[in-house]
């Protein structure tokens, strides 16, 4: 058993859901740039990291998350990164998404590891936890794990496309709970949508934790971390945490 321990929250869990897109990976923005640059439009890919976050929070809402699918959402955000990066659509900024939908329908695009995710994951691993992947994705999400040398920290994958439900309906969350021998009241689902996986984990009978690398989520109503290392710094394996530390938060005061 380990401890969370984060402002406002004081968890015991045995196994974490992580969320793959987002949380694990991101959009491979140097070859999003590269195939705009190729359809003749110009975006530096840091260009593109900085609009993503507005984009991901626009589309963070009560009103879109349950009239879209996953994959509706998946190419919105795509034309929002663009909005956000001051790209105007064109048929250029067209058949360059195409060219990504191709390439992510075969190899997943989602391919940029955030430097805190393998070393959290290690202390995860360390601490006995047992590491479940809950993802919305394409059917694609094990084979990107491998190929990015992610697969060996995780029990078991679990991918919407295969699976035949995404998040936030809980059913999702309750076949990975049954299917991996997880608990829901010893179960932290990390996501990075409020509306898809604190929602979702929620409705299961899980508590949940938002990673919110941008800081937009402020007057989000559960535990928020910039990144994992920070969710790993709340960690305490077998005992309780002391008020002080989870009080002052974990790396300098990150929340």
């Amino acid at each position: 058993m380990a401890v969370l321990g984060l402002p406002g929250a004081r968890l015991e869990l045995d196994t974490l859901f992580l969320d793959a897109g987002g949380v694990l990976v991101n959009p491979g923005w140097e070859r999003v740039s590269a195939v705009l640059v190729a359809r003749g439009v110009g975006a530096a890919p840091e260009r593109l990291r900085e609009a993503e976050p507005r984009a991901k929070r626009e589309l963070d809402s009560p009103e879109v998350v349950p009239a879209t699918s996953d994959a509706g959402r998946g190419w919105l955000y795509f034309d929002l990164v663009l909005s956000h990066a001051g790209i105007a659509r064109s048929p250029a900024t067209d058949a360059a998404l195409a060219d990504l939908r191709s390439y992510h329908a075969l190899h997943n695009l989602w391919e940029e590891v955030p430097a805190d995710v393998r070393p959290a994951l290690e202390r995860f691993r360390a601490a006995g936890l047992r590491l479940v992947v809950v993802s919305n994705a394409n059917g694609t999400v094990e084979a990107l794990l491998e190929r990015l040398g992610l697969r060996a920290f995780f029990d078991v994958v679990f991918d919407s496309h295969r699976e035949g439900v995404e998040k936030p309906d809980p059913r999702f969350f309750r076949l990975a709970l049954e299917r991996s021998g997880s608990r829901a009241d010893r179960t932290v689902h990390v996501g990075d949508f409020y509306h898809v996986d604190v929602a979702g984990a929620r409705a299961a009978g899980l508590a949940a934790v938002l990673v919110d690398r941008a800081g937009l989520h402020a007057g989000a109503d559960c535990p928020r971390v910039r990144d994992l290392l920070v969710l790993a710094d709340a960690l305490d394996p077998g005992a309780p945490l002391p008020a002080a530390r989870g009080a002052r938060g974990a790396r300098g005061g990150r929340d």
